[in-house]
């Protein structure tokens, strides 16, 4: 992730996300309860929870290197911003920083170094209630890898990965399947120069010019995939939030299938599906489940589903049976009552 310090000020940074208009964040979290009862592993450098953003937004994480849980630490300034992006509460009155989905929770998981140990992560955080996991790295692996993803995935997870910096192709773990691969788009909503490409990418959204967290109650303005993974991790936490029922595989699809196409017409290298339209994820209709009818010109419905191709009412016909039928009944009795 490229990165651009700027002096601490936190009663102007809330006034940096720019974004939240463009995004139409205000509406989205009112849609999604803010993540309510989501929680989002981060895999990552850790967490810095001491942070005044950050405060109430975390749950305990794991150190894999020394099998313990941890939630309060960060050896890079990475994680606390990633952490940010996605749960960040801000402080004060209106001061400071808030994510996508400011009332989820995030379990902070690392180390990034080793596949292995990235894999072991991933499975602690599945087997402790992690419905979210946001890569925001890159690491070469191994099958490992791939399959800790897969299975968490089958265990209803949802995973998003940073495409990766540097114009090159994707990165992994975004490459592999089963993973979210994200790419930047500046303000313009046109590609970043330094977003990675190739047919492993799926959605893009911003990620130019993004105010973030760092360790020790500092910000930063910075750039990169990592920040556009995160914003949709915290969209993917709105969603599963409003939809506590919906699977893994329909709050991807649903994210995809919404996204706004951008570049040539449809899915490309350098866009994939589009840029993430989270309001329209949030209100699309439900796979499976029926549109409301289309209202059409006013009829009698009853007549129309009561008559039959030659115009005559199927109950006229019914009830002249019926009259003919008990006009012969009252015949027979009366006949046989002459000749007793």
């Amino acid at each position: 992730m490229l990165s651009n310090p700027v002096p601490a000020r936190a009663d102007v940074w809330r006034d940096r996300q720019w974004y939240f208009p463009e995004m139409r964040l205000e509406q989205a979290q009112q849609l999604g309860k803010g993540g309510a009862g989501v929680t989002v592993a981060v895999i990552d450098t850790g967490v810095d929870t001491r942070h005044r953003d950050l405060r109430g937004a975390t749950v305990p994480g794991w150190v894999v290197t020394r099998n313990e849980p941890s939630d309060d630490v960060d050896t890079g300034p990475h994680g606390t911003g990633i952490a940010t992006l996605i749960a960040g509460r801000g402080h004060g009155s209106g001061r400071g920083l808030l994510g996508v989905a400011p009332r989820s929770k995030v379990m902070p998981i690392r180390p990034v170094n080793d596949d292995l140990l990235i894999s072991n992560g991933i499975k602690w955080a599945v087997e402790h209630g992690a419905k979210v996991v946001n890569m925001s790295f890159d690491l070469e692996s191994d099958q490992v890898l791939a399959d800790a993803i897969a299975e968490a995935y089958a265990n209803d997870v949802v995973l998003v990965a940073s495409a990766g910096n540097g114009g090159g192709g994707v990165v992994e773990p975004a490459a592999f399947p089963h993973v979210i691969a994200v790419g930047s788009v500046g303000r313009d909503n046109r590609i970043a120069s330094f977003s990675n490409r190739g047919p492993e990418v799926d959605l893009v959204t911003y990620g130019v010019s993004i105010p973030v967290a760092r360790p020790g109650g500092k910000y930063a303005v910075s750039n990169g995939t990592s920040l556009s993974s995160a914003l949709v991790a915290g969209g993917v936490a709105l969603i599963r939030a409003r939809y506590p029922d919906m699977r893994a595989e329909e709050v991807v699809d649903r994210l995809l299938s919404t996204a706004v196409d951008r570049g040539a017409g449809g899915r490309d290298d350098r866009y994939g599906e589009g840029q993430m339209d989270l309001i329209a994820a949030l209100t699309a209709p439900r796979a499976g489940k029926s549109a409301p009818p289309s209202p059409g010109p006013a009829r009698n419905t009853a007549t129309a589903s009561s008559t039959d191709d030659s115009g005559v009412p199927p109950l006229l016909i019914v009830g002249v049976g019926v009259l003919v039928f008990v006009a012969g009944l009252a015949f027979f009795m009366v006949v046989r009552t002459r000749r007793r």
